[in-house]
């Protein structure tokens, strides 16, 4: 009869019960482990509306959009530059898309020139696509490395326009 009664007791459930939800808070700092996982998401493209005039260099760590108007350089990780967007000065990305105006030099690793697109000024690139329709008028040069590469070959242009 007391073997019944012990059986029949919720004081062990509850306590098993109180043992599990210990387990469960630590399965939560797990879960905040992954945590630094979340910040290798990539944050969404900064853009710049259309109707928004700058006038400066802009340089990011992220990606960015450009609707607008730029007068300045742009250094990004991922540069697209919208169908009614113009940009005047040098884009340094690694990708850079270009499907409006751009006059000025073109640096990145991928270049892609849409049927929309408008580029004056030289392009350097490690890999580059045209479509049809795009128009361009400058020079293409390919690079294993445009983005150091551009950046010397900036360096000695100015020493000779100092001599």
């Amino acid at each position: 009869m007391f073997s019944k009664s012990k059986i029949n007791e919720p004081g062990p459930k509850s306590t098993d019960a109180d043992k599990a939800p210990a387990a469960e808070p630590a399965s939560k700092p797990a879960t905040s482990d992954f945590a630094p996982s979340a910040p290798k998401v990539k944050p969404p493209a900064s853009v710049l509306s259309s109707d928004l005039v700058i006038t400066g260099n802009i340089k990011t760590t992220g990606d960015i959009q450009i609707e607008g108007t730029v007068e300045g350089d742009i250094r990004a990780h991922l540069l697209t530059v919208g169908e009614g967007a113009t940009v005047k000065g040098e884009c340094l990305a690694d990708d850079v898309v270009v499907n409006g105006r751009v006059i000025g030099r073109v640096r990145g690793l991928k270049v892609r020139l849409t049927s929309s697109a408008r580029v004056e000024g030289d392009i350097i690139h490690k890999t580059i696509a045209i479509e049809s329709g795009a128009h361009f008028e400058g020079s293409v040069q390919r690079q294993e490395d445009p983005m150091q590469a551009g950046a010397a070959k900036t360096v000695p242009t100015a020493s000779k326009s100092d001599n």
